[in-house]
């Protein structure tokens, strides 16, 4: 079978091929648990564009600084619990459907000891990645450890362009509850034919066919055929999955890097209450596949607020 490209979920210039054009709605996130779906829709909030922050817009790589990589990653718990699943620009609802997937095992690098899965697929370019991103790294950070976060943002030439965010190209990820892979599969830079983004990472035949088998409309409804392979594709345990931000990239116009990770403890910030909520929902779906580990997020008030909105 011959390689499916992912595609940016969401963007209208995804790699500049028909057959990677996304119409798919802005900020739509399809969750997939066992028994449930979970639709969350992303309100469009307009900001005028601006670059601010660095990047690797000259296409190398750059660490996130220590500042920056705190703040992302000690957000108090307080804030988790009052914020809770309520931001301004998320949705949620419950239509139903039923799964029963063999849970997806990885074994951990360090100890060889087999935890249940997690896999992030996406790529530079995509301002949805991009959006993703920010809730992502906030919410595996109450389950283990990140090192070596690097900045960059969305490619200029797409959709909400040079959306501030990180990227995992170099990154790890250590915790004795799940195992986490990731793939940057191209970065925001234009390759030399000047007809696709270029390579980062290619991924392993066992992540491809991840891939390739849910990120289909068997597994998403509200996916047309065509969009088959949407990014950012996101898989707990292979029991609770999307394809696409629940974020908008639209929120992070006119922000800069160090002002958005920075105000991670206003609850009353928008674009922080909107990255908190998301957090929430990921660290619930996480907790379904760890026992309810650790107890101290799992139990957590903003965790089980977000246990309920996805029927978990």
């Amino acid at each position: 079978m011959a390689k499916p490209t992912p595609k940016n979920a969401n963007s209208a210039l995804a790699n500049r091929k028909p057959a990677n054009q996304s119409g798919r709605p802005a900020g739509l996130v399809t969750w997939i648990a066992v028994g449930v779906v979970v639709l969350i829709i992303a309100a469009l909030v307009v900001v005028k564009i601006s670059t601010g922050g660095s990047n690797t817009a000259n296409g190398g790589w750059e660490a996130t600084s220590s500042s920056i990589a705190t703040d992302m990653t000690t957000v108090p718990s307080s804030v988790f619990d009052t914020v809770g699943v309520d931001s301004p620009v998320m949705l949620v609802t419950a239509p139903q459907v039923h799964l029963n997937e063999p849970q997806l095992l990885f074994k951990d690098p360090t100890t060889g000891k087999m935890l249940p899965g997690v896999l992030y697929y996406g790529s530079e370019y995509c301002p949805f990645c991009a959006a993703q991103r920010w809730p992502t790294i906030v919410a595996l950070s109450r389950f283990g450890t990140w090192a070596i976060l690097g900045n960059t943002t969305s490619a200029s030439r797409d959709v909400y362009p040079n959306t501030p965010t990180f990227t995992f190209q170099k990154s790890t990820f250590s915790s004795p509850y799940i195992a986490l892979q990731t793939v940057e599969e191209k970065s925001n830079q234009i390759n030399a034919a000047g007809n696709d983004y270029t390579i980062l990472q290619k991924p392993t035949t066992e992540q491809l066919a991840l891939v390739t088998k849910y990120d289909t409309p068997k597994y998403f409804p509200t996916m047309s055929q065509q969009y088959a392979g949407s990014i950012p594709f996101f898989t707990i345990g292979n029991r609770i999955m999307w394809a696409g931000s629940s974020i908008s990239p639209s929120s992070f116009q006119g922000q800069v890097r160090d002002d958005i990770a920075k105000n991670l403890t206003d609850t009353n910030n928008p674009i922080s209450r909107s990255i908190i909520a998301s957090s929430n929902m990921v660290s619930a779906a996480i907790c379904s596949q760890t026992n309810q580990q650790p107890s101290n997020v799992c139990n957590s008030k903003g965790v089980q607020a977000a246990k309920k909105a996805l029927h978990l």
